[in-house]
């Protein structure tokens, strides 16, 4: 049988949606029927609005799609004015203010404490300067990600960049691609170092060879949410950039019409690819859903790829510092701890973008951001920006390699905070933790819960959100995997150490890597380290242990109104609240 998910699509979803919305908008949260919230807010998502966790009924989470990561002149500034006009919530965080823009691991944009009665002023304002929330969240296409700068990168093997929108305008409110089973990510990459993480992708175009045609070889299925992981595998198909549209076409209706639409755990493309494999998958694109014989697969650029390999010899290449365009001109990334970013910093950014490049923003899968098209004789002064001291171009390597999901504070899934924690260990470990000679690059993600959004299972260290006793006490903790990581030979996180207590994962990671630095082979990466090390060492190196790093989190923040609150228990959540943030009573 259909799931309650499908039975609802099947009443209203895609473009229609937004009629909906734009009446219940005009109405007021109240309008929604109390009994019919589950239904729409599930249908929201396909206009890039999630409804916030339990104790902020009435506000959303708003998701702008920016495709391969673009921002345009302009678009950074608008984006700036919106977080600070309409994304001021009932709490305060006490790192990061009220009003902030969070940068995502799929190189789109997110702002918090949305209300319902704005949303029509919002879409005007992004609409008006091309941008749109349209699909950011939903069963159908999600926001396009490649190399974030494709198209300006000096060693590019094929510019991706006009594919990745090509793709994106073809498909982006599309009826026939509106209603898939899941969400459906995409990748197109067109550089040597396979920055668009096409093997964490249900399809991905990644840059090939084939008889003097530069293009993309076709793999299927990758993915990371749960704790069923997979990489993406060839289907054994080469792709000209003209014809990119129809092959992704096919296969994204190939998944449309046999996706699992009983099980949502289940309707995902790594679980199809699991079932038929990638002759199957090929044979019935051939025949069902392309009206051109596919060519067969040509010369890949896998064993070339450095991107997030966790190998000391492959550098950084995660786009952060100064770094030479195609065109002579310079792009400039910047550090952005944990991705968030204050409306202030926001604005800041869009003028020295403007001021010092040519006003475009790029944003990284790593939820970083670059400036581009700076001059070689406006590059010292933009170093020189007070901006830059926060966002480093050159970075610690604790503070570089952050990662963290929305976590708590805003996430209903989530088990534990997650911006503000990694926030405070990367700090603690730049102040208290030698980083091992020859290590340049050092990941820790941390994910909330099991759904993978800060992409935990492809970094040095893997954190995820648990919860355990201490001292009898139910405590916030973290599940701790180690030695993931993509580049040409891509291998997901060994988990060895289970709930261990939040404040206690600091001296884990001391104690591993003092542990690391005694038994390492020379200059040898953590990742070898860990591939050559059996699971029980492993375990028994990572030693939780408690320092003076004191955690303000330990609480269940899952069963809060709000973390950060002075009064966070849920009876004094002053949602939900109307447009003007008058608290609604409630019906009794």
């Amino acid at each position: 049988m259909p799931t309650d998910v499908e039975n609802w699509k099947s009443e209203v979803y895609g473009n229609e949606i937004r009629e909906h919305l734009m009446k219940f908008a005009e109405e007021g949260w109240e309008s929604i029927p109390e009994d019919e919230h589950d239904a729409w807010f599930e249908r929201f998502k396909w206009w890039g609005l999630y409804h916030q966790r339990n104790g902020q009924e009435s506000y959303f989470m708003m998701r702008i799609g920016t495709p391969n990561g673009v921002l345009e002149p302009g678009q950074v500034e608008v984006v700036a004015d919106i977080a600070d006009e309409y994304a001021r919530g009932p709490g305060e965080n006490p790192e990061f203010g009220d009003a902030y823009v969070d940068w995502t691991t799929r190189q789109s944009i997110q702002l918090h404490w949305i209300r319902l009665e704005d949303v029509p002023e919002i879409f005007d304002k992004l609409e008006a300067n091309g941008l749109s929330t349209q699909q950011a969240c939903g069963d159908s296409w999600r926001n396009i990600v490649g190399c974030p700068v494709a198209g300006k990168d000096s060693a590019e093997f094929v510019d991706a960049l006009p594919v990745a929108m090509d793709l994106n305008e073809t498909f982006k409110g599309n009826d026939d691609h509106a209603n898939l089973p899941r969400k459906w990510k995409v990748s197109v990459t067109g550089c040597e170092e396979g920055c668009g993480q096409g093997d964490i992708n249900d399809l991905a175009f990644e840059p090939a060879e084939k008889d003097g045609v530069k293009g993309f070889n076709v793999r299927v299925g990758g993915g990371l949410s749960r704790n069923e992981p997979r990489l993406a595998r060839s289907i054994d198909v080469f792709v000209p950039p003209e014809d990119a549209d129809a092959v992704a076409g096919g296969i994204s209706a190939l998944f449309n019409d046999h996706g699992d639409r009983e099980d949502r755990y289940n309707a995902r493309m790594k679980f199809l690819t699991d079932e038929w494999g990638t002759e199957k998958i090929r044979r019935v694109l051939q025949e069902d859903y392309v009206d051109f014989e596919l060519q067969h697969a040509g010369d890949d650029l896998r064993d070339d790829y450095t991107y997030n390999s966790g190998r000391n010899d492959d550098g950084h290449h995660d786009h952060v510092g100064v770094h030479e365009q195609n065109d002579g001109n310079y792009y400039v990334g910047l550090n952005v701890l944990v991705g968030r970013m204050g409306a202030d910093d926001t604005r800041e950014l869009a003028r020295i973008a403007d001021e010092y490049g040519s006003g475009e923003v790029r944003v990284t899968q790593r939820q970083n951001v670059i400036v581009t098209d700076v001059p070689e004789g406006n590059l010292d002064a933009l170093l020189e920006e007070p901006l830059l001291d926060t966002y480093e171009p050159d970075p610690h390597p604790f503070m570089r390699g952050s990662i963290a999901c929305t976590g708590t504070e805003f996430c209903s899934l989530s088990i534990v905070e997650t911006k503000n924690r990694q926030v405070r260990y990367a700090r603690w470990l730049k102040d208290n933790v030698e980083v091992p000679d020859g290590v340049e690059d050092f990941h820790i993600h941390l994910s909330g819960c099991t759904a993978s959004c800060a992409q935990p299972q492809i970094a040095d260290i893997s954190l995820r959100g648990m919860k355990t006793r201490k001292d009898g006490e139910p405590v916030e903790a973290l599940d701790i995997g180690l030695g993931g990581g993509l580049g040409a030979e891509p291998r997901f996180a060994e988990w060895v150490e289970q709930r261990v207590p939040a404040d206690e994962v600091p001296g884990a990671i001391e104690n591993l890597l003092a542990n690391f630095e005694e038994r390492k082979n020379g200059d040898e990466s953590f990742r070898d380290f860990v591939e050559r090390t059996d699971e029980e060492t492993l375990a028994e190196l990572v030693e939780p242990e408690e320092t003076d790093y004191e955690d303000p989190y330990m609480h269940n923040t899952k069963m809060t109104w709000y973390p950060y609150a002075e009064d966070d228990d849920m009876d004094a959540s002053p949602a939900p609240a109307r447009a003007d943030g008058s608290p609604i009573p409630s019906d009794d």
